[in-house]
């Protein structure tokens, strides 16, 4: 089965609303959530799922690297990855699946998962400068998640100590009156 094709327009698909619903995710609620479903989506589906298909397809990963702008990291990946692809790439696709999943969850588990993905991105450029054009449009819209992530749930956390604060200042009259 030949999914070549597939696989760059599920991609760009995802990145496309995920960089979009970024721009927007400050003033929509919706958007964020569209752009932390489609993070998810891609980590999951284009990226642990492809490469779980890669896996069992028998691919094995040589060449990858090639574009690498240090001999250290081609010489690396092809002496130390691709002859023990099976656990490497097995790990690159625990990371993929848990990223995804965790990007899905609310609070600490999103933010840590989204910084880790900021990170993920910014080392691709160690595999090559063509990653460029992927990493620097997906690091400002996975660092805009992140940040309105941050702002809400501060704004949570500080609409939760007012509420608290209101029903005890509501109680300590209720006990004053009664």
């Amino acid at each position: 089965m030949n999914i070549g094709w597939v696989l760059p327009v599920v991609w760009v698909a995802l990145g496309v609303v995920i960089v979009t619903s970024s721009l927007r995710s400050r003033r929509s609620r919706f958007a964020y959530n569209l752009g932390v479903g489609a993070v998810s989506a891609l980590w999951v589906v284009a990226g642990a799922g492809a490469n779980t298909f890669f896996l069992l397809r028998g691919d094995d990963y040589s060449g990858f690297a090639d574009g690498a702008s240090t001999s250290f990291v081609h010489e690396t990946w092809e002496s130390l990855v691709v002859p023990h692809h099976g656990l490497f790439i097995g790990l690159l696709i625990a990371f993929e699946a848990l990223a995804g999943i965790f990007v899905v969850s609310e609070g600490r588990a999103r933010q840590s998962a989204l910084l880790l993905l900021i990170a993920f991105n910014v080392l691709l450029l160690s595999f090559g400068w063509g990653f460029l054009v992927w990493t620097v449009p997906m690091v400002a819209a996975l660092t805009l998640l992140w940040r309105v992530g941050l702002t809400s749930r501060t704004e949570h956390l500080v609409a939760a100590r007012s509420t608290t604060a209101a029903s005890r200042e509501r109680r300590a009259a209720a006990e004053a009156t009664g």
